[in-house]
């Protein structure tokens, strides 16, 4: 399969010798960009199927392909991390690389939420979807995390599913020394989230009202204040050594 240089997400079933349809988008990738010629191979995949060789058909000669001409299965379905990331977005640049690593760290779920102090421009629900999924395409990942609506902080928590522990980042707690025994946090297996505040930090109201819950618990992140965007994939990180995929 090393001949593989192309991966792209297509949400339909596969079967060996049956059609891939392709997006007019990505049919130009393959034909004008990539510069595929029939009989060249590209992965597809989605969280259903897992990954499958496919080949450009001859019948593309010349042009972009309407479809590709599924082969094998190359990996199997994955389910991802039972991992949440919530954030309140940011300005467009930070914001797409903390859902690209979101994405690459491994995460279900991606929930941007506005705060007391988020100060961002309009969340692009579409355009952050499409990145997550060129992220998934090149980190080799078999899922696409769901970009759901901005929401309320307030609401998404009054919303909070049964069993889904929620660790918030508590950047008051940064230069407090280290956790007692020099241990990371208690993760444990099961569903989780991650909430990242915005750059001004959780309002006194939001910290009274995080402080209070019985699934909610703050996470430090070490000596010192790290921007939204470090502090989401850090968290990540801390989540997937202890209780993720990274075991």
């Amino acid at each position: 399969m090393s001949d593989v240089r192309v991966r792209l997400h297509v949400n339909h079933p596969f079967a060996a010798g049956q059609p891939v349809p392709l997006s007019r988008d990505q049919a130009h990738y393959l034909h004008a960009v990539m510069r595929l010629r029939p009989g060249e191979a590209v992965a597809v995949f989605n969280a259903a199927a897992g990954e499958w060789r496919a080949v450009v058909p001859a019948a593309a000669a010349g042009r972009p392909p309407a479809a590709l001409l599924a082969e094998a299965p190359m990996r199997p379905p994955a389910a991802p991390p039972d991992v949440w990331l919530m954030f309140a977005p940011l300005k467009k640049a930070r914001t797409d690389y903390a859902v690209e690593k979101a994405v690459e760290l491994g995460c279900a779920r991606i929930l941007p939420v506005l705060t007391d102090r988020t100060n961002a421009e309009r969340v692009r629900q579409d355009r952050l979807q499409a990145h997550a999924v060129e992220a998934a395409e090149q980190c080799g990942a078999l899922w696409v995390p769901e970009v759901a609506p901005a929401m309320p902080l307030a609401q998404v928590l009054a919303g909070w599913p049964a069993g889904r522990r929620l660790w918030w980042c508590d950047e008051a707690l940064a230069g407090m020394g280290a956790p007692a025994g020099g241990r990371p946090p208690a993760f444990a297996p099961g569903p989780a989230a991650i909430l990242i505040g915005p750059e001004g930090g959780f309002s006194p109201a939001e910290r009274t009202r995080l402080a209070a819950l019985p699934f909610a618990a703050p996470l430090r992140l070490g000596p010192r204040i790290l921007r939204a965007e470090t502090a989401a994939a850090a968290a990540l990180v801390l989540w997937q050594t202890a209780a993720g995929d990274w075991r």
